[in-house]
């Protein structure tokens, strides 16, 4: 008798060690191109991670949508993995958020003994802060909206929840580019700028992700790839994006209000 097993055995393939040249030379290339060295290579690896990551998906989507690989024991697999990738990035905001409050709460004379140090202007909590604290929560509701609307069979009420989450999205990231080009300081403004540029930067690359995510899930819930019980990859792009909403607030909260009073 043969012994069939829940579990997905991949085949061989070439995108892990094309993901870890891709990244390799990104990092190699950023250093050389901070230091002040031109270095070409810098868009060449970041067209390599893009394309391995385009490339290792598609092969996913085959795997999990056509060939019926993604079972639940590989689902439950699929999602521990993705919640500790989560828990991952959680402590990695905290890193950043912890070297943010070591300097707030005790300011050093270097530091004028005050935060915001001596003659930094911060950005006003109520202005474009406040903007894009309603951009990114209203794009929470929204892509909630959606997955409610997967689950209860409406494609339609799916499509529009999608559409205005990746435009809000969207909107945010322009906000936050305006705010860059507009601030009163740069990163190299001491700890102030370093925190609030890395903090605020990081996150903001994890919108862009998270807006790459939500657009191939729009792309994949035209082409019929999601049913109401089987949807892995629609719920991990949603939960990313919860988290991303979380991060916001806590930036906002911290950073903006509390740390530019």
């Amino acid at each position: 008798m043969r012994f069939v097993q829940p579990y997905h055995l991949v085949e061989p393939s070439p995108w892990p060690i094309t993901a870890s040249i891709a990244l390799l030379t990104t990092t190699l290339a950023g250093v050389l191109k901070f230091q002040g060295l031109a270095s070409s290579n810098l868009w060449l690896g970041l067209l390599g991670v893009l394309l391995t990551m385009a490339l290792w998906f598609r092969d996913m989507t085959l795997e999990g949508t056509f060939m019926g690989y993604h079972t639940k024991a590989v689902q439950r697999g699929l999602t521990m993995g993705f919640l500790l990738f989560v828990v991952s990035e959680v402590f990695f905001f905290i890193s950043w958020f912890w070297g943010f409050f070591h300097s707030a709460l005790a300011p050093t004379v270097e530091l004028g003994s005050s935060w915001p140090p001596a003659g930094v202007e911060a950005i006003d909590a109520w202005e474009l802060p406040l903007v894009n604290t309603i951009l990114l929560l209203t794009s929470g509701a929204t892509v909630t909206w959606a997955h409610h609307s997967l689950i209860a069979g409406r494609s339609v009420q799916v499509r529009i929840g999608l559409f205005w989450t990746i435009l809000l999205a969207l909107a945010f990231s322009l906000v936050q580019v305006y705010e860059y080009a507009t601030a009163p300081f740069t990163i190299s403004d001491g700890v102030f700028g370093s925190c609030f540029f890395m903090l605020t930067g990081f996150h903001g690359l994890h919108v862009i992700v998270g807006t790459i995510f939500l657009t191939v899930c729009a792309l994949r819930v035209y082409n019929s790839h999601f049913t109401d019980h089987h949807h892995l990859g629609f719920e991990a792009s949603i939960l990313y994006w919860h988290f991303v909403d979380i991060v916001w607030l806590f930036l906002f909260i911290f950073v903006y209000w509390w740390g530019g009073a």
